[in-house]
């Protein structure tokens, strides 16, 4: 009996110690600092979206990627991106696991349930890519079409208000106009700059000359960090009063002049 008692209290001893354990290490992970002890604004993105963001090489870079980076010297902060689906991007946020969800990413009903938005920083149009010899000529023609989107976006919402359309959903922006140079849809709506990146060097393609939607862009904030909204309002502000967001913006979208 006293032999079967102190194995008993030795096991209650190992499990308050592995309880403690994972309490500290839980604990230790709900805010992330960098070496410098600075803190550290993640921003969530899905890098498939030039001139917003995308790789090149082994970093993300684009219009998005760079504003972002801009807000968080403007805080004070670190900055850091993480890449993953865009239908992840807003439940990262909504959890905690980013700061802000930064995807060229439009203000939307839905979205708002989750999440709150920051002002806008970009404003952009949908629009429609086809074939050269399609006989799609406006939005108005996709009427019972198959229409590819990229999976979460503005692009995928809008279309499936298209009348008898049967809506193709793709993970990534390029799987969804390689599926219409394969002849599997008929049709692509998705931002107009990166459409324009996805037909330059496919002349088989084209964009469609109508606009599908046009929509502005926000970040992304959780909706119980209004402290965070604030700042981000503010540092955008300083971004567009400096010229330092055309600056980034003209980085990667040139003007028709030149």
């Amino acid at each position: 009996m006293k032999k079967k008692l102190i194995s008993m209290l030795l096991i209650t001893a190992c499990v308050f110690s592995m309880a403690a354990c994972k309490s500290s290490k839980d604990e230790g992970s709900k805010e992330e600092k960098s070496e410098d002890g600075k803190q550290t604004l993640v921003m969530a993105t899905n890098a498939e979206f030039p001139p917003y963001e995308f790789h090149e090489g082994d970093d993300i870079v684009g219009i998005d990627a760079e504003m972002a980076a801009a807000v968080a010297e403007e805080l004070g902060m670190d900055f850091k991106i993480e890449d993953m689906a865009f239908d992840s991007i807003i439940p990262a946020v909504d959890s905690g696991k980013a700061d802000i969800g930064v995807a060229g990413m439009t203000v939307t009903e839905d979205r708002l349930q989750n999440v709150n938005f920051s002002d806008t920083y970009a404003k952009a149009t949908q629009v429609v890519i086809v074939k050269e010899d399609s006989d799609i000529k406006g939005p108005e023609a996709l009427t019972g079409k198959k229409v590819g989107v990229q999976l979460g976006t503005t692009g995928d919402i809008y279309a499936s208000d298209i009348k008898d359309a049967q809506v193709e959903q793709y993970n990534k922006g390029f799987e969804a106009v390689q599926a219409l140079t394969q002849g599997k849809i008929d049709a692509v709506v998705i931002d107009g700059e990166p459409a324009k990146e996805f037909v330059k060097d496919a002349k088989e393609l084209k964009i469609l000359d109508e606009a599908f939607t046009e929509e502005e862009y926000a970040i992304a904030i959780a909706k119980d960090n209004e402290e965070l909204l604030e700042k981000v309002n503010g540092a955008l502000a300083k971004l567009k009063e400096s010229g330092k967001m055309d600056e980034i913006v003209a980085k990667y979208i040139k003007s028709d002049a030149e």
